[in-house]
């Protein structure tokens, strides 16, 4: 079992940056891989991005790519999303999420309650 509490979300405006973070409590965090994913209202939920405590191998959709960047630190058992250059269209709640293997992508076991971010044009 794996809880995972996001934090960093908030408003800001085209063109800023938000630093997402997912602490997760868990005594084996290496074995879990960890992403990221988004919902905005109205629409089905995307995978942004995940990455493997084991080796670092990353994933990043091509919809944020260039932009977002997925990050960890294993001692603080906590998995980051750093997000720039923001646009509007990626207003969305944003959800960590884990899962014994990164096969399971997108339908990862274990999710947080999610942390709003709303960008402004």
């Amino acid at each position: 079992q794996v809880q995972l509490v996001e934090s960093g979300g908030g408003s800001v405006q085209a063109g800023g940056s938000l630093r997402l973070s997912c602490a997760a409590s868990t005594y084996t965090y290496s074995g879990y891989c960890m992403g990221w994913f988004r919902q905005a209202p109205g629409k089905e939920r995307e995978g942004v991005a995940r990455i493997s405590p084991l080796n670092g191998i990353m994933y990043v959709a091509d919809s944020v790519k260039g932009r977002f960047t997925i990050s960890q630190d294993n001692a603080k058992k906590t998995v980051y999303l750093q997000m720039n250059s923001l646009k509007p269209e990626d207003t969305a709640m944003y959800y960590c999420a884990a899962d014994r293997l990164c096969g399971s992508w997108p339908n990862f076991a274990y999710w947080g309650q999610g942390t709003q971010v709303t960008v402004s044009s």
